[in-house]
């Protein structure tokens, strides 16, 4: 079979290895249809996330058909449509005892820690494995895996119907954000510096858009909220973002920051104590595909239509060096197996 490997940084071989085996009886043998390149792969492709090792095979956002079964497994049968969990959790650790495996102290992700779905064929084991809804495309599909991101980073910010909540950054995960929150049947609020963006977050659902770039941000949401924003998301994730967002929560609100930067960004601690400021992080997801599975079969949410490029998976390492030029028109970009 092919696989695509990141051999170390900028480096992208793709090889014939040998197909992967069903090894323990609750083992699944997927034959992959369709990958999703997300920002986290670029960065890996790139050498700067600060979690990744190499040589690695990418893909986390990653969906098939099962083609074989080990003799136990009772929750797929060869033939379904799935997609895989990314997450492999050691299950005794402290997190993983209070159900919050996403953050297990022996994490393994599919795709940074350990080998992806960038490759024709991969097992793992029955756990990892959700039925896809009828209908849907195996690349709109990729979409499921950043849903549940944005699920998980709304249920870290705990949004009632009475919040305000305010999303920093309009892109494929701000929109993604702005799905989920509206769930919650909260006040939405974004900005962006981008105002094809914006226009997209308002016809998903935005009340309220800002144009941080010819705008100022700070008093359009005194405008907008009086005493600012309960709930403010990070989906922009740049150095000066954080201590942005804890200049304009409401006292008593909640930030949700979600970027892996390394650098340290500048927080006032007076801010977070002053205004008694919960300040909390999310990574990943923790059992949240079932969720966006169950809102997309219920019409709550749409999944179709974010991928804006579809390369084969022969031209996996093309589709690397599009996404490098910058190009404005590519936004989300799937490798299709088909």
């Amino acid at each position: 079979m092919k696989q695509l490997l990141t051999e170390k940084p900028r480096v992208l071989k793709m090889l014939d290895v040998e197909e992967p085996k069903i090894e323990g009886p609750k083992d699944v043998l997927v034959k992959m249809k369709a990958a999703g390149i997300c920002g986290s792969d670029v960065h890996i492709y790139h050498g700067t996330s600060p979690v990744a090792t190499y040589p690695r095979v990418m893909g986390h956002e990653i969906v098939g058909v099962v083609a074989e079964t080990g003799k136990d497994v009772t929750k797929v049968k060869p033939g379904d449509p799935v997609i895989l969990d990314q997450i492999v959790a050691c299950g005794e650790c402290y997190p993983c005892r209070i159900g919050r495996p996403n953050i297990c102290c022996n994490l393994k992700v599919r795709g940074v820690h350990i080998d992806g779905g960038y490759r024709e064929y991969l097992t793992a084991g029955e756990e990892a494995m959700h039925l896809l809804p009828a209908g849907l495309s195996f690349t709109d599909a990729v979409m499921i895996e950043p849903m549940s991101i944005a699920f998980q980073s709304c249920s870290r910010a705990g949004i009632s119907k009475d919040d305000i909540v305010f999303i920093l950054g309009a892109g494929a995960l701000g929109k993604s954000l702005i799905k989920a929150a509206l769930l919650t049947g909260a006040e939405l609020i974004v900005s962006d510096v981008v105002d094809e963006r914006l226009e997209e977050a308002a016809a998903l659902g935005g009340s309220r858009v800002i144009n941080s770039k010819k705008e100022d941000l700070a008093a359009k949401l005194k405008e907008y909220t009086r005493w600012g924003p309960t709930v403010s998301i990070d989906a922009a994730g740049f150095p000066g973002s954080l201590p942005l967002l804890t200049d304009l929560t409401c006292n008593a609100g909640r930030v949700i920051t979600m970027a892996f930067l390394e650098d340290p960004s500048p927080v006032q601690q007076f801010k977070i104590t002053a205004k008694e400021l919960d300040v909390r992080g999310s990574r990943l997801q923790n059992n949240k595909f079932e969720e966006v599975l169950r809102a997309y079969r219920e019409g709550k949410i749409k999944i179709e239509g974010q991928v804006s490029h579809v390369f084969p998976f022969a031209g996996a390492i093309e589709a690397f060096r599009r996404i490098d030029t910058g190009d404005p028109g590519i936004g989300k970009v799937a490798l299709s197996f088909e």
